[in-house]
């Protein structure tokens, strides 16, 4: 096997890359950091070229990489490890020319990161004596709950390799298994949010991490720092700068974080070029909305519209897993014997992709079904819809007595949940609770939730709920409409209802009178039950708004005409007579155009 020198080459004369390459011909004692030898031959090289040079040594002694840095970094091959819960098995030893040898922020960084045996340094002082000192994890927690490193004081050579690293390493890898199971069992990951942006009208970049906070909370994460790099745009590589990228790299390693999330949607290739330089896992805003939706969704739809979703989120960035996956090039001498991983996963996620849109197709249509009969059967429709956590389901729960799950998090509720709702003039609604809405919705999720979301197209009235007592309830709103935008049901009546009253200060009437101004809505408590008579009363008064009651005569020769009555109206009474069949029915103002040639009475009261 031909051996290499790793690193900076550039301008070290041949001479000087043979006796570093001579390195690999040596050998270490099993559990002795290094050999004087070894030693000697590193320092004598770095001297001559006044850079650093490292040797990565394996448990068993070998010389597994040699490289060579510049007087204050030594570019660190990657190293794969044996295991996520154990260390890597591998001890760096390096050089400083300068002859301090005190482990740097980078050198510590780097020992978490790549979870190495050991990291020392060596380097020669005053009477050429050797000196040194070392750094290595021991399996235990700080008091901030990053891993705890042990550094040794300075050391002259003759006393770094007396240390018996054997049953020292084993009682860390010991240790470190504990803390994994530990870690596995409470199923936290310390996570760092990341993001870029300046203030564009009223949300600030700052709001909106804050927000990405209470996400990944959600997702059962732990939020150990935020990183917010003001930039009008991302960078096409990286996101962010390439600076921020190697800051952001130290805080990964400081704080043992195990996950980056994005505030903003990666391409694929910044998602690569990120972990690749991260070390660690990278997902966006998108992939944390996928989590909490995957472990949200219970009924069958709810669980097919994720995995869809979430296939097609991944499709593009399957090439994320490296090299080993690429294509087999096309043309003559270039076909292979059959498909390469790459190509079978991206069959494999298609195929699955077009059985999910075939199942979800179907749902869709039964789900249409029940509309129509609901409307033939002259039952109303409404919707809850509003920003997550504003209190829809509790809402619910408390004008219907229904049951359904809630929490102080966002996606509480996933599934859509219906329940029946007396209204005080004895007319019975539907009242529908839907997903959540956020800022930054993926249009990915709204398209595959579109057939969920047909609750609100289809709905008579929308009952738009909004946390009364947040500062930033004017963007919720905003942000409420702009999904009902894409939906295009923004033309559905709509009524406002401020919740969660009971937590307004000293300035909530100011409050309430801006958030409606202009709007029609009531003030309310889910959690108390303050308004909620007066809401049923907004429910009932909107409905007979846009309804009106009319006799029609249909000829029997129009019998046809009678189904599209019976989708569309509430058919109240019903006579016949020598020539047709006379209906008193109740329908929308909006629909009563087309039915003018057969009415017989003048117009009257929807009640």
């Amino acid at each position: 096997m031909k051996h290499t020198l790793q690193g900076n080459t550039d301008g070290v004369a041949g001479e000087l890359q043979e006796r570093l390459l001579s390195i690999y011909e040596l050998a270490a004692p099993v559990g002795q950091l290094v050999t004087r030898e070894i030693a000697s031959l590193m320092l004598e090289v770095s001297e001559e070229i006044g850079r650093e040079v490292a040797v990565y040594l394996t448990r068993q002694g070998k010389v597994a990489a040699v490289a060579i840095g510049d007087a204050g970094t030594v570019s660190l091959p990657e190293v794969k490890a044996r295991s996520e819960i154990r260390l890597s098995g591998v001890r760096c030893i390096h050089t400083h020319p300068s002859g301090d040898t005190r482990l740097s922020d980078m050198d510590i960084s780097s020992l978490r990161r790549l979870r190495f045996d050991m990291m020392a340094a060596i380097g020669i002082r005053g009477s050429e004596t050797i000196y040194g000192s070392l750094a290595f994890l021991t399996g235990e927690e700080s008091e901030d709950g990053a891993p705890y490193i042990f550094r040794s004081e300075e050391m002259t050579l003759q006393e770094l390799v007396r240390i018996s690293l054997t049953p020292l390493l084993r009682t860390v890898d010991k240790a470190l298994a504990r803390r994994y199971q530990k870690e596995t069992a409470d199923e936290v990951e310390r996570v760092i949010l990341a993001g870029i942006g300046e203030q564009t009208g009223s949300l600030s970049p700052e709001e909106s991490l804050a927000e990405l906070a209470e996400l990944a909370k959600t997702a059962g994460a732990e939020v150990v720092a935020t990183m917010l790099q003001k930039k009008a745009k991302p960078d096409a590589a990286l996101f962010l700068g390439r600076g921020k990228v190697e800051e952001l790299g130290i805080a990964i390693q400081n704080l043992d974080a195990s996950l980056v999330i994005f505030d903003e949607e990666l391409t694929p290739t910044q998602g690569r070029n990120l972990e690749q330089l991260l070390g660690c896992r990278v997902i966006d805003r998108t992939g944390l909305i996928l989590d909490i939706f995957a472990r949200r969704a219970k009924t069958r739809e709810g669980k097919l519209q994720v995995e869809l979703a979430q296939l097609q989120y991944r499709l593009p960035r399957i090439m994320r897993q490296g090299l080993v996956l690429s294509r087999l090039g096309g043309g003559i001498g270039t076909r292979g014997p059959g498909e390469t991983k790459l190509e079978v996963d991206r069959r494999r996620i298609r195929s699955r992709i077009h059985e999910l849109e075939t199942a979800l197709a179907d749902v869709k249509r039964n789900r249409r079904e029940q509309l129509k009969r609901r409307k033939k059967a002259g039952i109303l429709q409404v919707a809850l819809v509003g920003y997550t956590n504003a209190g829809k389901s509790t809402l619910l729960n408390a004008l219907t007595g229904a049951d359904v799950f809630v929490k102080d998090a966002l996606f509480a509720t996933l599934d859509p949940t219906t329940r029946q709702l007396a209204l005080p003039s004895g007319r019975a609604v539907l009242l529908t609770d839907t997903v959540g809405f956020i800022r930054k919705l993926p249009h990915g999720l709204i398209a595959a939730f579109r057939g969920t979301l047909e609750e609100t197209v289809e709905a008579d009235l929308l009952l738009h709920v909004v946390d009364v007592s947040k500062e930033s309830a004017e963007e919720d709103i905003i942000a409420v409409i702009e999904v009902l935008k894409e939906l295009e049901a923004t033309d559905k009546p709509m009524l406002y209802v401020l919740n969660k009253s009971d937590k307004l200060g000293e300035a909530g009437a100011s409050a309430v009178a801006r958030l409606l101004h202009g709007r029609p809505g009531v003030l309310v408590s889910a959690r108390t039950g303050e308004g909620l008579e007066s809401l049923c009363a907004a429910i009932d008064q909107a409905m007979a708004r846009d309804e009106a009651k009319c006799t029609l005569h249909i000829p029997f020769a129009d019998g046809a005409a009678l189904d599209d009555l019976y989708s569309i109206a509430q058919v109240i009474a019903t006579d016949y007579d020598a020539v047709g069949t006379r209906l008193t029915v109740r329908m929308k103002e909006s629909d009563l155009s087309g039915w003018e040639k057969y009415r017989i009475d003048e117009k009257t009261d929807a009640s």
